[in-house]
């Protein structure tokens, strides 16, 4: 891949929209000579796309016995945000380090698109024959959620992954660097604050939301925590953290220094550990806040 396409693919709506078809161009040229498009191999690709410039691909290797399938999801083209100046060197750009390979997305998750791609492209290649078809999802909008029906949600709703389910599935997602049997899946939440804007000269005359905002979420954090502990079963599976709930942003009204706003939004998540219902810990922490 070109070095500089991780910054078209940076995921922090509105501001910044990925456009992960600039990825799917790299894969597609690697793979679609050995593809059916082609004629120039057993590949079927498939590129599914929902919004202009925000593809998804699945990349078939047919296996010779009906039924058996063995499937990788999970790698996703788009990625955090990265702001060059807090890096040590030029996040945007591909650089080696010794044995490293540097730069936004080498692990998450740029590095497992090209790891795959390889592996299908191999495939195609060789034209092995194995009892079990292969398939790779790559896909779209991984990083944030504030946009639904890009990636592997509408692939799901649309069925397009349903035969995944006749054999093993492998999540290729993990951020770091030995292999992952498990992790805190991620439910988001948001909470909006509505107070009285007023000159913070005259605090008296207002309500203010971002006081409001953190005396609830302290009260909905420490239920949270009290409702679901660190779990016994964390230890044994090597988990570094247990479930959790946190702000991870907050957005309010531009004005001075000196007005004390009229509404406020705290967003974050929740990581659960999977050893938790996580209906559970939705309607639990819905009825907190209701």
């Amino acid at each position: 891949m070109h070095a500089k396409v991780c910054i078209y693919v940076q995921n922090n709506p509105p501001e910044l929209i990925p456009e992960e078809d600039r990825v799917v161009t790299h894969v597609l040229n690697s793979l679609l000579p050995y593809s059916t498009t082609t004629g120039g191999g057993p590949l079927i690709v498939n590129h599914v796309s929902y919004f202009p410039k925000r593809g998804n691909l699945i990349v078939e290797y047919p296996g010779t016995e009906q039924g058996k399938i063995l499937s990788f999801v999970g790698m996703h083209m788009d990625v955090v945000t990265a702001n060059p100046s807090d890096w040590e060197f030029d996040p945007f750009s591909l650089s080696i380090d010794g044995e490293k390979l540097r730069g936004r997305g080498t692990t998450d998750c740029l590095g497992h698109v090209a790891l795959v791609t390889e592996l299908m492209k191999k495939l195609g290649e060789t034209k092995l024959k194995l009892k079990s078809t292969v398939v790779a999802v790559f896909i779209a909008s991984e990083e944030n959620s504030s946009i639904t029906g890009v990636g592997v949600d509408a692939l799901v709703k649309d069925g397009l992954l349903n035969k995944l389910k006749g054999g093993p599935l492998f999540w290729i997602d993990t951020a770091d660097k030995q292999p992952c049997i498990g992790t805190g899946g991620m439910i988001p939440w948001k909470l909006h604050f509505t107070g009285k804007l007023f000159h913070s000269g005259l605090p008296h005359k207002a309500i203010n939301p971002l006081e409001l905002g953190m005396e609830a979420l302290k009260e909905i954090q420490s239920r949270f925590y009290r409702d679901f502990p660190p779990h016994e079963e964390e230890q044994v599976y090597g988990f570094a953290t247990p479930s959790t709930m946190k702000p991870t942003q907050w957005s309010y009204p531009e004005g001075g220094i000196n007005q004390i706003p009229a509404e406020c939004t705290i967003s974050g998540d929740v990581r659960l550990t999977p050893f938790y219902s996580v209906i559970d810990a939705m309607t639990k922490t819905t009825r907190i806040c209701g």
